[in-house]
């Protein structure tokens, strides 16, 4: 059976508690972790993407770029 709030009592902490508690949870889980595994498929895609861009790195769009066409469409 999994704990649940009551059982570990952490239902009797403060909000303030609970949220360092989630924060100190948050902070134990290695980065590792976090970050999920590409599909082959992705890691391909992402090959590619890295090759056009070292073949013609000003083909693309700044970010910068991006955001102002962005902000322009209605």
């Amino acid at each position: 059976m999994s704990p649940t709030l009551q059982s570990l009592g952490i239902d009797q902490l403060t909000s303030a508690e609970r949220l360092q508690l989630v924060e100190e949870i948050w902070d134990s889980i290695p980065d590792e972790e976090l970050v999920p595994a590409l599909t082959d498929a992705q890691r391909l895609d992402l090959q590619r993407r890295i090759s056009e861009y070292e073949a013609d790195p000003k083909a693309g769009s700044s970010w910068e770029e991006v955001k102002a066409r962005l902000r322009e469409q209605p």
